[in-house]
């Protein structure tokens, strides 16, 4: 069989258009992060290479607030990440609880299942977060081996408190995961603080990167739990490796031989993801520049000026306010106008995306993301000018299309920053 000729679209060079993103993430990246990924490439085990893996370790046990030896680089996306933790920490048929309150509590607990692991649920309503002795008291109940929650879920916009789930954890010998994807670096969080025994994220959020890398940190009680389950490849293994027992289902994302990569050892598991790599470092590096405190400080400001523009514009917001995540901001759809014909128009004239979100809240939410390198003041006007000309045009009430930019301008005036 012969191939048939590529398309003249497919042979003209790659020209992405460009868009104000907007949205729950992915977000337009740090221009000081997309100038890194077109740095030059050198071998994974360069020295300067190996020193570049160091110094990224260092920047992500700062904005993980950790102390964590063991904090790295998983390449892939943020769910490798979330899933290299879970397969890597529990063996099959060990119990695992998942309380879930947004579309990805329900990614642990399958990823959990398709583990192997005996997984427990609780459900909170989509737009609330758990009481934190609710959660306590079904460990008590359950006794897992680990609770795997996400810390702030975008399908929701809300933020779970965790500063007393974790204590609890520790003092009954139970394993604290938490997925930070959306939520890291514009909303506080505290790893050791808080007693979490493993995280994990990606860039393409608060971070101000790409989607493409995953940083992990463990505690060392899990590591000792990974080292329990991890197998060096034949081809590497020294005298002294484990060859025997359970053995962490996946090769690629078995944390054990990741770290062994990234540590003292050097094993080699995979050829490093070098322009990911670079990438993950900037945006930690940025971080770490800017101030963890002032970064959460940042989106906290640009979310709330957000916020009121909506309700400017007469969106009602959804979900419990006291818990809305800083960077993302559900807007009910009004009655009067067609959700994806806003989303669309949006996108057509103004180049500005936004999302809609899942299951049960699929099309009757909108959700604005303000993260990253796009929580700014002109970024949040610009979105907020361009959905009140949208809302006038598609929407059948009456509406001032200035009236969320006036809103959040005066938002801004009272809440100037000091000089």
């Amino acid at each position: 069989m012969t191939a048939p000729d590529p398309s003249p679209e497919a042979l003209a060079p790659l020209t992405p258009p460009t868009r104000l993103l907007m949205g729950p993430g992915p977000i337009n990246a740090d221009p000081r992060v997309s100038q890194v990924l077109a740095s030059p490439l050198i071998g994974q085990f360069d020295p300067a290479m190996t020193a570049f893996m160091t110094q990224t370790m260092e920047l992500y046990r700062t904005v993980f607030r950790t102390a964590n030896d063991a904090t790295l680089v998983v390449d892939g996306t943020s769910r490798a990440g979330i899933e290299a933790a879970i397969v890597s920490l529990i063996a099959p048929g060990d119990r695992v609880l998942v309380p879930v309150f947004g579309r990805f509590g329900g990614l642990l607990a399958e990823i959990a299942s398709r583990a192997g692991a005996e997984v427990h649920t609780i459900d909170e309503e989509w737009g609330r977060a758990f009481d934190q002795q609710r959660v306590i008291d079904e460990i008590d109940r359950v006794h897992p081996r680990l609770v795997a929650i996400v810390h702030g879920d975008t399908a929701t916009t809300i933020a779970q408190p965790l500063d007393q789930i974790g204590p609890a954890c520790r003092e009954r010998g139970v394993l604290l995961y938490t997925d930070t994807t959306a939520s890291l670096g514009g909303n506080p969080f505290e790893m050791d603080d808080w007693c979490v025994d493993a995280a994990s994220a990606g860039l393409q959020k608060c971070l101000a990167g790409p989607s493409g890398a995953s940083p992990v940190s463990l505690s060392d009680r899990a590591v000792a739990v990974v080292r329990t389950r991890s197998r060096v490849e034949a081809g590497i293994r020294a005298p002294g490796d484990r060859v025997d027992g359970d053995v962490i289902r996946s090769n690629y994302l078995d944390l054990g031989q990741i770290i062994d990569y990234w540590g003292p050892r050097r094993l080699n598991h995979h050829t490093e993801a070098t322009a990911m790599l670079y990438a993950a470092r900037e945006c930690a590096r940025l971080l770490v520049l800017e101030g963890m405190d002032h970064a959460v400080a940042r989106h906290a400001r640009h979310g709330a000026a957000m916020a009121v523009g909506l309700q400017g514009l007469g969106l009602e917001l959804f979900g419990d306010q006291t818990h809305r995540m800083h960077n993302v901001i559900g807007a009910v759809i009004p009655d009067d106008v067609d959700g994806e014909a806003v989303r669309g128009m949006l996108l057509s004239r103004f180049g500005i995306e936004i999302g809609t979100s899942f299951g049960p809240l699929a099309g009757r939410i909108w959700r604005v993301g303000v993260m990253g390198y796009n929580a700014r003041e002109d970024t949040v006007l610009t979105t907020l000018a361009a959905l009140g000309a949208v809302l006038a045009r598609l929407g059948t009430r009456h509406r001032d299309p200035a009236a969320g930019v006036s809103a959040a301008q005066d938002w801004y005036d009272a809440h100037a920053l000091a000089d």
